[in-house]
């Protein structure tokens, strides 16, 4: 008896059946689709449905159908739970209701109290009786009155997430003097820093209303072609640094990085341009 006990702990360990192929769900609210195993449950795009999420049982749809699955047997993938009902219908109109509530009386006392902060949305997780508010401010807020009366008022565990002004951005979304959708809303994974040196490089003018984002922060676009814009410097003379021309010696006035022209002013006080190639620094 006891070898055979030893012989069945030495049997391999069976791993959870791994799905050949994945579903593609865009979360309500998300910006991008995540994969999903769908099970045995066949879907079509467009479909509504049900999945697991941190947050509990959340409403997706259909993106994308059939990827094969290339993960490893250690992931964990979320499941499709099943398709939107009349029942997920009720249940989410009551989660809208409950949230439109919440927030108008957290404003409600928010300005009662005086508080410095600025409520951005409310999520509510029916699943675990809790309902968790986002909000903005410039420093740290002391939000334990609020948080009373909250309670108080909608018996439900209450939770306070101070996020940046680019994160409500995200949430909120929007559009971009490009005319596009908000990046930090569609295909950004996260925020990487922006700085002012990055607009100096590309020649922009430093203008508050030109280089800043609908969050109010620099545009975080101003990173994509800053490499570009740097090695691309690298070979153009500094403004205003003397250098010899084909039409004799002159001034830098101004540099276009993309053109990889340079404006110069001559001593007889003419200005032309030139290519960086026609110029030699003296």
């Amino acid at each position: 008896m006891i070898q055979s006990l030893k012989e069945n702990s030495t049997l391999p360990k069976k791993h959870p059946k791994i799905p050949s192929f994945l579903i593609g769900v865009r979360i309500e609210g998300a910006p991008k689709s995540r994969l999903y195993d769908p099970g045995k449950q066949n879907f079509r795009v467009g479909t509504q449905v049900i999945v697991e999420s941190d947050n509990g049982a959340q409403t997706g749809i259909i993106a994308s159908n059939k990827i094969p699955n290339i993960r490893k047997v250690e992931d964990k993938i979320p499941r499709i739970l099943r398709t939107f009902n009349e029942n997920d219908l009720q249940a989410q109109t009551r989660k809208k209701q409950t949230e439109q509530r919440a927030k108008e009386l957290c404003q409600q006392i928010i300005n009662k109290l005086k508080i410095k902060m600025n409520l951005s949305r409310v999520n509510h997780i029916s699943q675990e009786k809790k309902i968790v508010f986002f909000f903005t401010a410039e420093g740290r807020v002391d939000f334990r009155q609020l948080i009373r009366e909250l309670v108080l008022n909608l018996k439900q565990r209450i939770e306070m997430k101070q996020i940046g002004v680019r994160d409500e951005a995200r949430a909120i979304k929007g559009y971009g003097v490009c005319g596009e959708t908000l990046c930090c809303s569609t295909f950004l994974k996260e925020f990487t820093p922006v700085t002012i040196r990055m607009a100096k490089d590309q020649g922009l003018a430093l203008n508050p209303s030109k280089i800043s984002g609908a969050c109010g922060r620099l545009m975080c676009c101003l990173q994509y072609e800053h490499q570009t814009y740097k090695e691309l410097s690298q070979t153009m003379p500094k403004l205003w640094e003397n250098v010899q021309t084909p039409g004799g010696l002159g001034k830098v006035i101004q540099n276009n990085i993309i053109k990889q022209t340079v404006l110069v002013r001559l001593e007889d006080e003419s200005m032309l341009t030139y290519s960086t190639e026609e110029l030699s620094p003296l």
